[in-house]
């Protein structure tokens, strides 16, 4: 769409009222974007003309076509363009070669397994126009080919271009750590929509766009989808939006393309180092530490040893929360609080705010994830009763999910599935002073050892009984996994049995079950499947339950 091709009479001659506007308005119920400074709006929908070039005659079941300027995209980035133009038009922005149509801007993305570049003949049969390439390639004159540094990189802008830049019409929370983020992103999720915001949600379980839930592959999606979700959540009207960000995400530019209004640090242990992750704890720390590198506000954890080495080099503002006197917001005057069939936590909130407050989720990392929840929401002036109010509301599947098997023995779900978030669990139920402590756990094919000898020793150091069975074996035999975390077991006094097959091992638990026990399912969480040869096979624990409790009735 060229300037000219505006008038009064509307675009192209479509009929079209418009409104001069510089900038969005939050308090309008329908959004359009900004095109030369004017929001175009049809009478009876939000018409999109992302800059600069648009074809509103081309419609597709109601909806406009989008089409825009080669030349646009790459405002962000430093490239070469190898051969083509620049003011290529670009139908669509792909990075599986699956999904090419005539016109598609592609990228060729280096994955661990596959390299996009493979894939350049078979798009440009398919009607690919341009390409985004880290190295030459013979391809016919038409197609224009840019070469950048990073190709994720250049993903990550392109996507956040194509999409009409959407998180500079939200505000973007994204929690960084090993342990917690998923259990505080719903925590500020509920804080916030109790106070009357409407919030997105980015994470390891699901994507939530109003009313729309879709389940997670990665805890941070690629940088396309990143960009998508947040122009949906616009679309639908959200105001803000809580992601949990990996380390992985990070490393592979998956959040970059726009910047954070606040970066949040949970904690952080040795975890996810191995031949597919991190090369070593040094790397991770640094991963972790991007963050507060992109980010307007950092929000930490103060009492976390590594929490200066996180923050090294860090370009944001920072604020502090947790036990320490110098921490900006404070937990005080912790106590546990435990009532039949119910285990929880209330402290005093010091500092910068000050009020009481109980969580329905046990233990010291309860008060962690809810003082990290409430550190966020503070910034949008969300009264103290409602925080309190949304804390007591807020659950998170397979996170110390009770599940109601007994009126003599707990049982719970949760994804605990390293050395550090097992033994935070099992340390935090003992404080309960339960009869026996018993923990249902095996752990993942394919990825470091290390973690199975540590769960093996953590277990067997503070479960009264450790019950060793099979989680995502992956391409590995799980008797071979389940030996390696009896090799950790080995070096305690830890009483164990081993039963491979998951079902029948919950079955175990739950038949032996002695009042007042406290049975602990971890690893698989939230998780409704389990990972065979390349395979997920259905597998949710609370189904496994539920029929476990059927069996036993028919005894």
């Amino acid at each position: 769409m060229r300037k000219a091709d505006v008038t009064e009479n509307g675009v192209n001659g479509n009929k079209l009222t418009f409104y001069k506007a510089a900038v969005p308005q939050r308090n309008v119920e329908n959004r359009g974007e900004v095109c030369y400074s004017i929001w175009y709006v049809q009478k009876t929908k939000i018409v999109y003309f992302p800059p600069p070039v648009c074809c509103p005659s081309e419609r597709k079941k109601g909806k406009w076509r989008r089409k825009m300027n080669l030349l646009s995209l790459l405002e962000h980035l430093e490239y070469k363009c190898l051969q083509g133009s620049t003011e290529q038009e670009v139908s669509s922005v792909v990075y599986d070669s699956r999904k090419v149509e005539e016109g598609s801007l592609f990228i060729c993305i280096r994955g661990a397994v596959v390299d996009g570049h493979k894939f350049i003949p078979d798009v440009v049969a398919k009607g690919a126009k341009t390409l985004i390439v880290e190295e030459a390639v013979e391809v016919p004159e038409d197609v224009t080919v840019i070469q950048v540094e990073d190709t994720r990189y250049a993903m990550a802008f392109i996507s956040a271009a194509w999409f009409g830049h959407p998180a500079e019409k939200l505000k973007t929370i994204g929690i960084t750590g090993t342990k917690g983020k998923t259990t505080t992103t719903y925590m500020v999720k509920s804080i916030l929509e109790n106070a009357g915001y409407k919030v997105g949600l980015i994470g390891t379980i699901e994507a939530v766009i109003g009313e729309k839930h879709i389940p997670a592959a990665n805890t941070t999606p690629e940088s396309y989808m990143v960009q998508k979700y947040f122009h949906d959540m616009v679309e639908a009207g959200c105001d803000a939006v809580v992601m949990e960000v990996s380390s992985q995400g990070l490393m592979l530019h998956r959040t970059q393309g726009f910047v954070f209004d606040f970066g949040i640090f949970t904690n952080i242990e040795p975890d996810h180092i191995g031949p597919n992750e991190h090369k070593d704890f040094d790397d991770y720390k640094r991963c972790k530490g991007l963050l507060f590198k992109q980010c307007k506000l950092g929000i930490a954890n103060v009492d976390d040893k590594y929490f200066k080495d996180v923050f090294e080099g860090a370009t944001c503002k920072v604020e502090t929360f947790g036990f320490s006197p110098e921490a900006d917001l404070r937990a005080e005057n912790v106590e546990l609080v435990s009532r039949p069939g119910y285990l929880g936590v209330a402290y005093h909130v010091a500092g910068v705010m000050d009020f009481d407050v109980e969580i329905d989720v046990p233990g010291k990392f309860s008060v962690y994830n809810s003082l990290t929840a409430i550190s966020v929401c503070r910034h949008f002036q969300v009264p103290v009763e409602m925080i309190k109010d949304a804390l007591k509301k807020a659950k998170v599947k397979g996170r110390i999910e009770m599940i109601k098997v007994s009126d003599d023995f707990t049982l719970m779900i949760d994804y605990a599935h390293n050395a550090m978030s097992l033994e935070s669990l099992l340390t935090t139920l003992k404080e309960y002073n339960p009869k026996r402590l018993v923990c249902l756990f095996g752990c993942g094919g394919n990825r470091s050892k290390d973690r199975r000898f540590e769960m093996g020793e953590v277990s067997g150091r503070l479960a009264d009984l450790t019950i060793i069975t099979s989680d995502n074996p992956r391409f590995e035999e799980p008797q071979d996994i389940i030996n390696d975390i009896k090799t950790g077991i080995a070096k305690t006094d830890g009483k164990y049995v081993e039963i491979c097959d998951r079902k029948e091992a919950i079955k175990y638990a739950i038949e032996h079950g002695e009042p007042g026990d406290v049975i602990v399912l971890a690893g698989k969480g939230h998780e409704d499947y389990q990972e065979i040869c390349g395979v997920k096979h259905p597998m949710d624990e609370r189904v496994l339950i539920k029929e476990v409790l059927e069996e036993l009735k028919e005894k």
